[in-house]
């Protein structure tokens, strides 16, 4: 694998579950950029958005720090990991307390140029 053709993006305080965002950060893995840009604006839920800025981010890293073509980018891997959890208390009857966990996720997305299109996923 040629490390040249490979760009790198990264967020590691975003603000939900690793599950919840695992799910659509999988779904655009394979596809070619633009598509991939495409579905998460047009996605029903909040936390696209933040993807679109680290896809973006991904791929101005490729067009200005290693000058590769955009309308050849595809993304190659996308991966969800921990970060740390905020923990909240909720009172409840007779003096007790219950725990409120927030967590936060990190996200890494991986693109990279190629000159064959029968890799894309539909």
């Amino acid at each position: 694998m040629n490390q040249d053709l490979t760009v790198v993006a990264k967020d590691n305080m975003i603000r939900i579950s690793p599950t919840k965002l695992s799910i659509l950060v999988n779904s655009i893995v394979n596809m070619k950029v633009s598509s991939a840009v495409n579905q998460l604006q047009f996605s029903s839920k909040r936390i696209s958005r933040t993807i679109l800025k680290v896809l973006n981010a991904a791929i101005a890293n490729a067009e200005n720090n290693k000058q590769l073509d955009i309308d050849k980018l595809f993304v190659k891997e996308a991966y969800v990991g921990k970060s740390l959890r905020m923990k909240r208390w909720r009172p409840r009857a007779k003096g007790r307390a219950a725990s409120i966990i927030k967590p936060f996720s990190k996200v890494t997305i991986v693109v990279e140029e190629r000159s064959e299109t029968k890799k894309e996923k539909k």
